[in-house]
Parts: C-alpha cells; structure tokens; sequence
C-alpha cells in the first residue's frame, strides 16, 4: 500500500480540524434551535446578545490563544464594525436627523447592508494591519498596552468626531436586518474559522513561538509575520460581530464597545480557558448563563405561587 502524500496528509488534517469545528459548534447550534423554536422573544433577545458576545470572544481566542499575548483593544475592532454599518446602511431620512453634517458625503450615501458589512470589514481590516504592524513587533505587557492605546484612540474618536459617530448620543436608525437564524450562521462560522486556524500550520507556528520563542527561530518561523495575521484575524472577527450587533439592535453608542465589553469578554475567555477555541465557547455559555441565572434571583423567584 502506498504512503499518504503530503497533500493527503494536509486534506485529512484539514477535514479533522472542520469537523472539529463544527462539533464544537454543536452546544451553540442547539442552544440557538431551542431558542429559535420554543423560547419567548425576551430570550430571543438574550440569545442574540450572548451570541454577539461569542463572536468577539471567539475572536479574541484567535489571537490570544494562539500568541499567549493579552489584548485589550479588541472592542474597538467591534465598534468600527458596528459604526461602519451604520455610517453606510442607514437610510437618508434617519441621516437628517443623527449626522447631518457627516464628511464626506456620508450624509446623502445609503449603501444596501451587504455592501455596507463588506466595506466596514475592509476599514477594520485596515486599521488591523496598520496597528497589527506595531503589535507584531512586540511581546507580553508591551503589546497590551499598545492594544489598550488603541482602544481609548478609537473610543476617542467615536466620542469627539459629533458629525461622523454621534458622539455620546445613541447612532439610531440602523436597518435590523439580522435575527437569531443569521446570527446563529455566523456565530457557527467564526468558530469553525477559529478551529482552522487553532489547527493549521499557522497556529501550532504561532503557539510554537509563544512556547519558546530561541528555539521557534532557530527554526526559521517568524514570529511577527505570524502575530500579525492571528491579529488581523482575530479584528476581522470581532468586527463581524460589531456588524451583526448594529443589524440586530438598530441603535449603537461609544459606551457599548469600551470597557465593559473588554471585561465581559476576557472573563469568559478566561473562565472558559483561552488555550483553545472549546474552552471559549464554553466560557461564554456558562457565563450568559450564570449571568442570567443571577439576574432572575435578583428579580425574585416565584415558588408556588409565592413570590421569594
């Protein structure tokens, strides 16, 4: 019998790393069926949040557990997708009445959702490699803190540029064109994406360098090259679920995508373990969960008719 080729290898090890993926994605799938089908549009609402969460989360796996490296700017990559959408999606009429005064012509442009998703993708991508250049120079508490820097910038600009972003007001207006099946989709997808990722060549590179970084060059792998495409990865996930957030809420602001969403998501990260992309889904199912639970308590439970 003969060996297996190398691109015989290189396809099972391709099928194995998609199954993988999609059997990961399995809780989420019929977490997002049951919900679809039997719950109540309040738990709708919950789900499609909790999936926006997984979608960023997913994608800060992309790089953090690949690279070992903390990152603190990743909502920022959620909010140009969110403002993206919104900036080129809403209609006209809504635009007179939240920018306008926009730049560039913003205020007469309306664009269809898809266009609009594809080209806020492209600016996040953009923004990715030019920061991504000087995050995959760097290592450890360094590279944190540039993320962090890159953060507060984009906060900043959201809040300051009033004509272009709204400042502090809601952006309103958005077309909600996104429910549960769409979101369900792309959540299913940015996991397998990941899982590719995780198990390609890249990957194992990647985490090769963070392991031992001498040894990682001593065998020609280039650590920076690798980074930066795990960072641009990683931001292009995250923008995606800027995307599918503004399509689903129909209203966004600078607060949704600062400090708050940084927390939430690197603790379900966390809680999960970031080393793989099984460990972050889980983090965010039983964190939106938890989270849940303790706010229905907090309402109060009702125990045979009485309420505790």
């Amino acid at each position: 019998m003969a060996a297996p080729t190398g691109a015989t290898r290189s396809n099972n090890a391709l099928v194995r790393s998609l199954i993988g993926g999609l059997v990961t994605a399995l809780p989420v799938l019929v977490i997002g069926l049951l919900v679809l089908n039997f719950a109540p549009t309040y738990y709708t609402f919950l789900a499609l949040g909790a999936f926006v969460n997984l979608i960023v989360v997913v994608g800060l796996q992309v790089f953090m557990g690949n690279s070992n490296i903390s990152n603190l700017g990743h909502s920022a990559f959620v909010g140009l997708g969110a403002y993206g959408v919104a900036i080129l999606s809403t209609p006209l009429a809504m635009k007179k009445l939240s920018i306008p005064n926009a730049p560039f012509g913003f205020a007469t442009l309306e664009l269809d959702p898809v266009s609009s998703a594809l080209i806020a993708l492209l600016v996040v991508g953009i923004v990715a490699l030019v920061s991504g250049k000087v995050i995959s120079r760097l290592s450890g508490v360094a590279a944190t803190i540039v993320s962090l820097a890159l953060l507060i910038i984009v906060h900043s600009v959201f809040l300051n540029w009033t004509d272009l972003f709204k400042g502090n007001q809601a952006f309103f207006g958005i077309p909600k064109v996104v429910g549960l099946p769409w979101m369900l989709v792309f959540a299913v997808l940015a996991i397998v994406a990941a899982r590719l990722f995780k198990d390609s060549r890249w990957g194992l590179q990647l985490r090769a360098s963070a392991q031992s970084p001498q040894a990682a060059a001593a065998l020609g792998i280039d650590a920076k090259k690798l980074r930066l495409m795990s960072w641009v990865l990683s931001a292009l996930i995250c923008g995606l679920a800027g995307v599918l957030y503004a399509y689903f809420a129909g209203t966004i602001s600078p607060k949704l995508f600062y400090f708050q969403m940084i927390f939430n998501t690197l603790a379900m990260l966390i809680l999960g373990g970031m080393a793989t992309v099984t460990g972050a889904v889980t983090g965010v199912i039983v964190l939106s969960i938890g989270l849940e639970f303790i706010r229905s308590i907090e309402s109060g439970v009702t125990v045979a008719g009485i309420q505790m």
